[in-house]
Formats: structure tokens, sequence, C-alpha cells
């Protein structure tokens, strides 16, 4: 059960209004970007370069 100032719900709203707009940015870029956030630099740049040809 969610408590009043669980930050998880209102993440999770957020989530879903922002994934209801248009976006042009790849799934990878974002998944990239997710891990430099989370401190996996090693994979994150395994998928630097994995979508480097593309750019």
């Amino acid at each position: 059960m969610a408590r009043a100032h669980d930050p998880i719900p209102a993440a999770r709203r957020h989530l879903e209004c922002c994934w209801q707009q248009e976006c042009d940015i790849d799934p990878m870029i974002l998944r990239m970007r997710l891990l430099r956030h989370h401190g996996a630099l090693p994979q994150a740049d395994c998928l630097e370069q994995e979508l480097e040809p593309l750019f």
C-alpha cells in the first residue's frame, strides 16, 4: 500500500503523462542516459558505441 507522501505513484503518473507526448528520442538513447544517471558507465559506454554508427 502506498503511503501518503510516497513519491512512486507521483513519479509513475508523471512518466505516464510523458509517454503520451510525442517524442523523437530513441529509447536506446534514453536507456543510455538512465545508465549514466545510475552510474553504470561501462554499460552506458557500450550502448553508446552501438549507437555511434547511427549518428
